[in-house]
């Protein structure tokens, strides 16, 4: 079992979000929270999961030269892409309103990736989930919004929140990942780097 291997390593999590810390722990991993402030600005030049992956590998850049060798770091970024453009957290009501009058009735896509750092290597792990939320009234909108404050989550809703419970019709892929972590994902890219360590 992943825990077992694990044992003579130390993850660290460099992510402040509560659904990331929830996920691991689920998981059986024991981690440390390690938190730095990052600026997530990104090249406008980005498309869908270029994205995440440019802001997990910026995020993990700041822990550079300070990784010993049996430290394992873990840092994420999600963005919802819809209509080619990326719904990132909104910073007031108007613009969660907007946000989540676009997705319903929609399909779109949540991306989340993850990047998995040691001392001496980087590897880069993906997952797209699609998501269609039924048609949702302007109550229904603004329920959600004043109810759970949702500006803290791209796309302003939870999936694990009550929008996401009663709003969403379907989901093709993780529904992890759409909580912010593709575990599966994670879990196997963890357990093939053991595996490969241990047979050096």
């Amino acid at each position: 079992m992943l825990e077992e291997k694990l044992k003579a390593y130390r993850i660290i999590l460099a992510s402040g979000s509560p659904r990331r810390k929830e996920l691991l722990a689920e998981m059986g991993l024991s981690f440390e929270l390690r938190l730095k402030t990052v600026e997530e600005s990104y090249p406008d030049h980005l498309k869908g999961e270029q994205i995440p992956s440019y802001l997990a590998k910026k995020k993990a850049q700041l822990y550079q030269g300070e990784l010993k060798a049996n430290e394992i770091l873990i840092t994420a970024d999600t963005v919802v892409w819809h209509i080619d453009s990326s719904l990132e957290k909104p910073g007031n009501r108007e613009e969660a309103f907007e946000m989540l009058q676009a997705l319903s009735g929609n399909w779109h896509e949540v991306i989340t990736s993850v990047c998995i750092c040691t001392k001496d290597s980087t590897q880069l792990v993906s997952d797209l989930t699609r998501v269609k939320f039924a048609d949702l009234s302007p109550e229904e909108i603004a329920y959600n919004i004043d109810k759970y404050q949702p500006f803290d989550k791209a796309g302003a809703y939870g999936i694990q929140e009550w929008l996401g419970l009663v709003g969403i019709e379907e989901i093709a892929g993780s529904y992890t990942n759409v909580v912010g972590l593709p575990t599966q994902k994670l879990y196997k890219a963890l357990t093939e780097r053991l595996d490969q360590a241990e047979s050096q």
